[in-house]
């Protein structure tokens, strides 16, 4: 069996980037941990003695590697294959349409990005029918839930895909369940 020659992070870089968007932060990791897999095979299999010709042999500084990376990353970005904006829009939209708000703009603060002012008020301006679409795709047309446990179940699910809470009370209030539960337990019985 041919054993074939190791891929350059470039390539690899330019593979993932095919596939779908990176943002910088998450393309270094994905890059250094690529690295650090490869010094490692590379110091597991046929190690020099001497380590002047480990060096020229393929094990690096890892802040060699690091610098290579940073400036891997430069040409992408300069060669429009790498931008945060596209990142953040195509984020953006794949999350819109299934969690709020508050959801989005943490994942895309995890990658050490924000949204554009304009960005965030769109999102917030149609925060209350995405979420009352993903209600309707969740409990259906069926009749609201009766008892208090169903009721925040639903609550708890729509919180979990971080819609606010004023946009899960309104949601609530046009299905009737909110009411009921803002009234606290009948007393009647």
């Amino acid at each position: 069996m041919v054993k074939r020659p190791p891929v350059s992070l470039k390539v690899r870089a330019l593979q993932w980037l095919a596939q779908r968007e990176h943002s910088r932060s998450e393309l270094r990791e994905r890059l250094l941990r690529l690295a650090a897999r490869a010094s490692e095979a590379g110091e597991a299999g046929d190690a020099p003695d001497d380590p002047a010709e480990a060096n020229s042999a393929g094990a690096s500084d890892p802040r060699t590697t690091e610098r290579e990376i940073d400036a891997l990353l430069d040409w992408l970005a300069e060669h429009r294959y790498l931008s945060d904006a596209r990142f953040v829009e195509s984020r953006l939209n794949a999350r819109r349409a299934r969690f709020g708000s508050q959801r989005i703009v943490r994942e895309i603060g995890r990658h050490d990005l924000a949204l554009s002012t304009e960005q965030l008020h769109e999102l917030r301006a149609t925060e209350y029918e995405r979420a009352l679409a993903v209600w309707r795709r969740r409990y259906g047309s069926a009749a609201p839930a009766t008892d208090v446990a169903a009721r925040l179940r639903q609550m708890r699910f729509l919180a979990g895909r971080g819609f606010a809470p004023d946009v899960i009370r309104r949601v609530l209030r046009l299905s009737g369940l909110v009411d009921e539960l803002a009234e606290g337990p009948d007393p009647a019985s």
